[in-house]
């Protein structure tokens, strides 16, 4: 197997496995948490060697996924105490733990050197690599990013109808028995994990990127959880590819050409997604926009029906000043309206079709 191809698979499976939990923080408008926990990763990982004084113990993972955790019930705490809205608490915790956990590395640990572009980027070419031993066994981040995933799809398949319910409804979630703040942090300790495992070999950037933008694309184009979880996880894996050979072939870092791969897929879907893309909603505008007009059409008609102003009102040669629009709107409306069996000719004037009365009475 090519390494390009390898690289690629293993860039699926991180994908896949943040694209699950992803889907239900968009939907929970919490899309930014990934991007708080990745942060405030590094604080966990300098307390645990603190206490481990060993840069090869896999616990330094485990007070990364603490410190996930704190990150998300220091968020909470802040946003119920009411002085705080969600967003202020969002960015006041990771701010405040990721400075922590840089002050620490730089005053406690010295000739420690901070590779900016590691620490943003990743490096998913060396996901294989081992960087971690346990019981005497060599542990390497790809590993790691396979079981998360195992996990994820395990957890999403088991608890999809409380997952669903307290994501939509955590009212009812809450009068049938279940607890939605258990799932809540459930949810976000799933969340830690996956970005824990997801850090190391992608960074930051792709972490966040493969958490939030395959998820909102695929809300773009479906209102069903279960499609939306599946189309998630297509997105995410075709920009895997995608950025995996666009790097190879510029000879360029994978990490940021899969970010933009991910950027360029959800622009597309915007523009192009049925009912909800850019050219639809445009084309909506413009039929709401001729519906209304032939509407003010046929209020206009009525309102003048059996009134001596009628005959003059009705006449097609003198309703833009009647209605303050342009002769060639008036043209096009009209056109429209007798097209759609709102209005009849009768010499030079209109007349109301049932249809068209009907409507007119819907609005009056």
């Amino acid at each position: 197997m090519s390494s390009t191809l390898e690289l690629c698979l293993v860039l699926s499976v991180v994908a896949v496995a943040c694209a699950l939990p992803g889907a239900f923080l968009v939907l929970r408008r919490s899309a930014m948490t990934s991007d708080a926990i990745g942060h405030v990763l590094l604080f966990g990982i300098v307390l645990a060697y603190f206490v481990i004084r060993d840069l090869d113990s896999p616990w330094l993972l485990v007070g990364a996924v603490a410190a996930g955790l704190l990150a998300v019930v220091l968020v909470e705490s802040l946003e119920k105490s009411g002085r705080v809205k969600a967003d202020a608490a969002l960015g006041l915790v990771f701010a405040a733990l990721f400075a922590a956990g840089v002050l620490m590395v730089s005053v406690s640990v010295k000739n420690v050197h901070l590779d900016v572009d590691q620490v943003l980027l990743g490096q998913p070419e060396s996901a294989r690599d081992p960087r971690w031993e346990a019981f005497g066994t060599a542990i390497e981040p790809v590993w790691i990013l396979g079981a998360v995933l195992a996990v994820n799809v395990l957890l999403v398949t088991v608890f999809f109808k409380e997952l669903k319910l307290s994501t939509f409804d955590p009212g009812l979630a809450a009068s049938l028995g279940f607890r939605p703040a258990v799932i809540h942090y459930a949810l976000m300790a799933v969340v830690s994990v996956t970005a824990v495992a997801a850090f190391d070999a992608v960074g930051p950037v792709l972490v966040v990127g493969f958490f939030v933008v395959p998820a909102a694309t695929a809300f773009l184009l479906t209102d069903r959880l279960a499609i939306m979880l599946v189309l998630a996880s297509a997105f995410g894996v075709v920009a895997a590819f995608a950025g995996t050979f666009a790097a190879s072939a510029a000879n360029t870092t994978t990490a940021g050409a899969v970010a933009a791969a991910l950027g360029l897929l959800f622009a597309v879907v915007f523009l192009v997604a049925p009912g909800r893309g850019l050219i639809a909603q445009a084309f909506q505008h413009i039929r709401q926009k001729r519906a209304f007009h032939e509407l003010m059409l046929a209020v206009h008609l009525m309102q003048h029906e059996g009134t001596p102003e009628e005959a003059e009102e009705s006449r097609c040669v003198g309703l833009h000043n009647h209605l303050s629009w342009k002769p060639a709107q008036v043209a096009a409306v009209v056109s429209r309206a007798e097209r759609n069996g709102l209005v009849v000719r009768a010499g030079e004037a209109l007349k109301l079709t049932d249809a068209g009365r009907a409507k007119a009475r819907e609005v009056l």
